[in-house]
């Protein structure tokens, strides 16, 4: 019989890995494993009511007038295409580790417990930050719906708006009602998640129907506009590689497109959390692939369609920057489509919010679970079979987070979070593929090494495009983590007690 198995830490240093027998092993603990409750139809509904939210409604206008005028439509073709490099290592990794934690765990597989910790202290922040960004927005839909309505929240419940100080409570009871649903149950969530996202995408694909109708062709010319240099930040505001090489991107034009690419990237920022559900999966290493490559080609194309449809129906320079689809519908005489939109986007928040605090506790579940966290958070609920203690602890602190902090403050640092999350995984196929090649992998990533080189390359351009600001308080947050984790993970590790197998075994 083959002695390829490990069951042991192959290291004992701060690199040592979790094989990927010991990760499925802790999977089984009574009261440390999840209920497995998931189809491949949960998943890609979950992926799509991640991905498809405002942005769908506001990003597509805004950047086809900033950056790319009606090219745009290519520009999400291209970060569509980003995103399937770093899908198809995701793929690869949640068949063949069908454990909670996403990148988290497929770092502690390949590249070793230091760099598994950093990525799941980055995953913390990027779905902690993200869901509290996506509650705040929320909130703003639903006060303004009330203001049409005629009832008005005191400015003290109402966030911090122009420098005073308030208390958001739209946006924390938001966050206090997800927490509930997500610690009453998968199915519960999946429920509730099934029916929003239905609601959205029927909103999406109205919106698309109806604007068709009063698309011109003449709004299309020219599909590439001429390039023009664009007006870059200095300082700290400076992107990355203008500061390191004084490359300045340019908007419109060939390399507009790709500027663009760079920006409209984050409107598919979430399919990767479709990965952290696959110890929740009836069929994991069938129907998480089809989760994460199906929620992605869907989203894909309801990009492509809506912007298609806003920059055919208004010329893009005169699209507005603040509600551009909405605004375009109150331009060629229907209002009412503009209220539908609004509507499609507070609905579509809800969901958005829901499958980030989703993503956030089974990572935070799963690290507590490998002892670098506090063991208590990794008991799930005898009933639900939920990790009821993170969850509840998660969620509370995002709301007081997105009750207090104002939403201009957070939304950067999570797209640098997903990014660094995307090279991880990718870098970690390759690893995996070398070190255990025994293992079996329902699927498989194609064209290795290619699609993990190229995916890391990707992934590193789009954070080179991120202000100088964004990498400073990203190092700070990850300097934290390093700390952290050699005063408390370090020590805790359950790997720290194992010793590798006796000799000869």
């Amino acid at each position: 019989m083959s002695s390829t198995r490990q069951d042991g830490p192959r290291e004992r240093g701060v690199f040592r890995t979790k094989s990927v027998e010991q990760s499925l092993a802790d999977t089984e603990e009574p009261e440390h494993g999840l209920r497995k409750s998931l189809s491949a139809l949960d998943l890609t509904v979950f992926g799509v009511g991640v991905v498809i939210g405002t942005g769908i409604f506001v990003l597509t206008g805004k950047i086809a007038k900033e950056n790319a005028g009606p090219s745009v439509a290519l520009a999400f073709i291209v970060a569509g295409v980003v995103c399937a490099l770093a899908a198809l290592c995701y793929a690869e990794f949640a068949s063949t580790v069908p454990v909670a934690g996403s990148a988290y765990t497929f770092g502690y597989a390949s590249l070793g417990e230091l760099p598994a910790w950093i990525i799941g202290w980055d995953l913390v922040l990027e779905l902690a930050l993200g869901c509290a960004v996506v509650a705040v927005g929320w909130s703003g839909y639903i006060r303004s719906l009330l203001d049409s309505a005629g009832a008005h929240l005191p400015q003290a419940l109402s966030g911090t708006h122009e420098g005073r100080f308030g208390f958001d409570l739209l946006a924390a009871v938001l966050v206090l009602v997800i927490t509930a649903v997500l610690v009453a149950g998968m199915r519960l969530s999946s429920l509730v998640t099934n029916v929003i996202v239905g609601v959205k995408v029927t909103v999406v694909l109205l919106v698309i129907v109806a604007g068709a109708c009063f698309v011109s062709g003449a709004n299309y010319t020219p599909f590439v506009p001429p390039s023009q240099p664009a007006t870059g930040g200095s300082g700290l505001s400076a992107t990355l590689i203008q500061l390191m090489a004084g490359f300045t991107p340019s908007n419109y034009g060939g390399t507009g497109i790709f500027s663009a690419a760079a920006v409209v990237f984050f409107a598919f920022i979430g399919f990767d959390i479709v990965a952290t559900a696959a110890e929740e999966t009836r069929n994991p290493q069938r129907d998480v692939p089809r989760g994460i490559l199906g929620s992605l080609a869907i989203c894909t194309l309801l990009y492509v369609a809506v912007s298609l449809v806003v920059t055919g129906m208004q010329k893009y320079s005169d699209l507005s920057t603040d509600a551009p689809l909405a605004d375009a519908f109150k331009a060629v005489g229907h209002p009412f489509f503009a209220d539908v939109v609004s509507f499609g986007a507070a609905v579509g928040l809800t969901s958005v919010c829901m499958i980030l605090l989703l993503g956030q506790s089974r990572v935070f579940f799963a690290m507590s679970r490998d002892g670098l966290l506090p063991r208590v958070f990794s008991r799930v609920h005898p009933r639900f079979g939920t990790p009821y203690r993170s969850t509840i602890g998660l969620g509370v602190i995002v709301a007081l987070v997105s009750g207090f902090t104002s939403i201009d403050v957070l939304a950067e640092l999570v797209n640098i979070g997903t990014l660094f999350a995307f090279v991880i995984v990718a870098a970690g196929v390759l690893v995996l593929r070398a070190a255990r090649p025994d293992l079996p992998r329902a699927f498989r990533t194609p064209w290795v090494p290619v699609v993990p080189v190229l995916s890391v390359l990707a992934s590193l351009w789009l954070m080179l495009n991120l202000t100088a600001e964004t990498w400073l308080r990203f190092g700070i947050w990850m300097a934290i983590g390093v700390v952290v984790y050699f005063a408390y993970g370090r020590a805790h590790s359950r790997l720290h007690a194992e010793r590798p197998p006796v000799r000869g075994r």
